[in-house]
């Protein structure tokens, strides 16, 4: 017993359907899917898809929905959300909070303060030596000989 095969006439220029164009004759391995990544959403988009999915009619809820690949459960999470006020703040980027540029000015301005503190203490160690130099001279000259001195 011998099998057939039958060609299927394509339109001329068509290729086979199956193929990807650009991909090579290799095929990916079914077993093992790529490494998914999680689907993050912008506090703006999850407003935007609350407002349209809020003025969907009936119908077209659930078009949305698969339009954008979206669960319901996400349309619940986010109304919470909302309502709650946590919207404004998941626009805030992850991570380590910014530094406030007040604390940065408080940093700076103690930094200078302690700087100008070890200055006034030198000056006021050279203002006293000073002081102390000029009565030592002024007791060696009260000291010295009355003749030798000039007069005043």
């Amino acid at each position: 017993m011998t099998s057939t095969v039958t060609a299927l006439d394509r339109a001329p220029g068509i290729e086979d359907p199956g193929r990807v164009s650009g991909a090579g004759t290799e095929r990916l391995d079914p077993e093992v899917p790529e490494r998914a990544r999680r689907r993050r959403f912008t506090a703006a988009y999850k407003l935007e898809i609350l407002v349209a999915y809020d003025a969907a009619a009936e119908g077209e809820k659930g078009a949305l929905l698969r339009r954008e690949g979206l669960y319901s459960s996400h349309i619940v999470e986010w109304r919470r959300a909302r309502d709650a006020g946590a919207l404004a703040g998941l626009s805030a980027p992850r991570g380590r909070p910014r530094r406030d540029a007040r604390d940065d000015r408080i940093a700076e301005l103690e930094q200078e303060k302690q700087r100008l503190e070890q200055e006034l203490a030198k000056a006021r160690l050279v203002v006293e030596v000073q002081a102390k130099l000029h009565a030592l001279l002024e007791t060696i000259s009260e000291s010295e000989e009355p003749g030798s001195g000039l007069t005043p």
